[in-house]
């Protein structure tokens, strides 16, 4: 590796995240190449070309892109923040659910079923109302609450007959009434670094969708869930969104991989965009080594 890192950015888009990332890197003196992944192909035959980068992060919009080309990046051994293996595990909710569950992390319960009749069946057993999720999605888009039967059975065969193949997935979580919030922390290698309230009278709590961001303190307990997720996860650049149940505490609701912190960042007062850069270069020196964990199902 050279004295000075050579640093990759993925993008699908520049937003203000990326923007602020560009920055970090610049005011560091680090060199570095924008990585527009509409006009990326890979020779599988010949990694050489990218072996100009001591490692590339990730800012993909499309969790396919992303995870393609974490995937083949990482089979010539060039280190990525996130690895394809914790693209893969955030990136789809069941398999989300399913390493937290082995793990023993709280979280909403959830159901998973191939057909209506057994969705239905699922539901029923859960109790109404129950959230129904897309298994890859962001932002809050496709999320339906289902209060009864009648809306059940529209919603799901709606979903049937859209026909594609996350939609015959049918992932269903009980609602958690919430406390018009939820909680998302900011994760930094393994470690914690800030936390916000996402407020909202809807159900729907992200910032996307009108959500309103307020500095949520880092307890003790929080902290512990957080690093008992990552433990399970594996470490990288991460936001872990978090429920509050009145009975049995936090919950894990998601772990995202290319999160925004377009609110978290001016919120906190917490330099978000550096701490990235930060860890990617400690990843490009050889001095951080997010290594792959197990899917365990």
């Amino acid at each position: 590796m050279n004295q000075r890192p050579h640093i990759g950015v993925m993008y699908s888009r520049v937003r203000v995240e990326e923007k602020w990332i560009f920055a970090a890197l610049e005011r560091r003196g680090i060199d570095y190449e924008r990585l527009d992944d509409r006009y990326l192909h890979f020779d599988l035959e010949n990694p050489e070309p990218w072996r100009r980068f001591d490692a590339v992060l990730s800012r993909n919009i499309s969790y396919t892109r992303g995870l393609y080309a974490l995937r083949v990046l990482n089979s010539w051994g060039i280190p990525t923040v996130n690895t394809a293996r914790v693209a893969e595990i955030c990136g789809d909710k069941l398999a989300t659910s399913a390493v937290l569950a082995a793990a023993g992390i709280p979280q909403p319960r959830t159901r998973m079923a191939f057909t209506v009749e057994a969705a239905l069946e699922a539901i029923e057993e859960l109790g109404y109302p129950v959230v129904l999720k897309p298994v890859v999605g962001s932002w809050g888009r496709l999320l339906a609450k289902i209060n009864d039967r009648d809306a059940a059975e529209a919603i799901l065969e709606h979903r049937a007959t859209l026909g594609s193949v996350q939609h015959s997935v049918f992932y269903i979580q009980e609602y958690i009434e919430k406390p018009g919030r939820d909680i998302r922390v900011l994760v930094i290698g393994n470690e914690p670094i800030a936390a916000i309230y996402r407020h909202s009278q809807h159900w729907i709590t992200n910032t996307a969708r009108g959500g309103q961001g307020q500095v949520c303190p880092l307890t003790d307990e929080l902290v512990d869930l957080v690093e008992r997720t990552v433990a399970a996860i594996g470490e990288g650049v991460l936001a872990i969104d978090i429920l509050e149940h009145p009975e049995r505490g936090y919950l894990v609701n998601e772990v995202n991989h290319t999160m925004e912190f377009h609110t978290a960042q001016p919120v906190t007062g917490v330099d978000i965009a550096g701490a990235i850069v930060d860890y990617v270069l400690q990843v490009a020196r050889g001095e951080r080594m997010p290594g792959p964990v197990a899917i365990a199902y």
